[in-house]
């Protein structure tokens, strides 16, 4: 059995202010999952806080890269160094974020240990680099750069880390969930495996995860980390989010999709970003995202 150990990684630093001289609210994120009983209700060790920097954007303008930056590889590593720990005792670590850039933490210290593929369930594909910003927009925002980043594509004090960089191969990456079709003939060329929320419900979110387990046991020989963003699911289901966007999963077809995936015993961790507590006052939210993780990860 397991030993899921819960980790809080409460960092906002990858996202845009929802409005001047205010910070996005998901840094609040752990908090209200505990709140929920969610280490009770997993069982699991207890992992602490990895603190984050300030937010502080500074003097940043547009064209000066990503904002935060230092701050960011900053986290990274020393959430990088915790996630390494407990991967290399054979602990399974959750992070209850934060935003999307956390998972730069986790792809970093799992790349110190070996090779890891990583299934990136969103509602977008956050695949914006400064090769395809006529397309995207300007960099800026390293949680809209998610994919890009792990796999080597931005600037180098955030993709390269240590000289470690890519710390995910193309064809170990799975991006499933997404809306937007803007990214797909890029990512299809390159080989990056991904799928929108349609074609996972049409596949069969079971007969998709089947499948991506299936590619992942043939490319990545040490396992794969799992990164959940809370607007793969649908605004009716899941609005406390910076972007939701129409056309996403259900909350039964999210747990059809990513039960399989987090019991496969070559899934080391997870990590769950961008619900913002301040856009749900009532706490349904928190409630159906700690049941799901509840119900796909509570040891027996």
């Amino acid at each position: 059995m397991r030993r899921i150990v819960l980790l809080d990684a409460p960092s906002n630093l990858g996202l845009r202010p929802p409005a001047p001289g205010t910070v996005p609210g998901c840094y609040k994120l752990a908090g209200a999952l505990r709140e929920q009983g969610l280490l009770r209700r997993l069982g699991a060790l207890e992992g602490g806080v990895v603190v984050p920097p300030r937010y502080d954007l500074g003097g940043w303008q547009e064209g000066d890269g990503d904002f935060n930056a230092a701050a960011i590889a900053d986290y990274t590593r020393r959430l990088a160094a915790r996630v390494e720990a407990h991967v290399r005792a054979g602990e399974f670590p959750v992070l209850l974020g934060g935003d999307c850039s956390i998972l730069l933490g986790a792809v970093l210290g799992l790349r110190r240990t070996g090779r890891y593929g990583v299934v990136y369930l969103d509602g977008h594909a956050d695949f914006r680099h400064p090769g395809n910003t006529g397309r995207n927009g300007p960099v800026g925002a390293a949680a809209g750069e998610g994919t890009a980043q792990i796999t080597g594509r931005g600037q180098a004090d955030l993709t390269a880390i240590d000289g470690l960089g890519p710390y995910v191969r193309d064809e170990d990456l799975h991006i499933l969930g997404i809306r937007d079709d803007a990214d797909r003939p890029e990512l299809t060329g390159l080989g990056i495996s991904h799928r929108t929320a349609s074609e996972v419900r049409e596949q069969g979110p079971a007969t998709v995860a089947r499948k991506v387990l299936r590619d992942l046991q043939d490319t990545t020989p040490d396992g794969f980390w799992i990164h959940l963003d809370a607007d793969v699911l649908d605004p009716s289901v899941m609005p406390a989010v910076d972007s939701p966007d129409p056309g996403g999963l259900l909350t039964s077809e999210l747990h059809e999709l990513l039960a399989p995936l987090a019991a496969s015993p070559r899934c080391v961790g997870l990590d769950l970003a961008i619900y913002d507590p301040d856009l749900d006052p009532e706490g349904t939210g928190a409630a159906l995202l700690a049941g799901l993780l509840e119900s796909v990860l509570a040891q027996p």
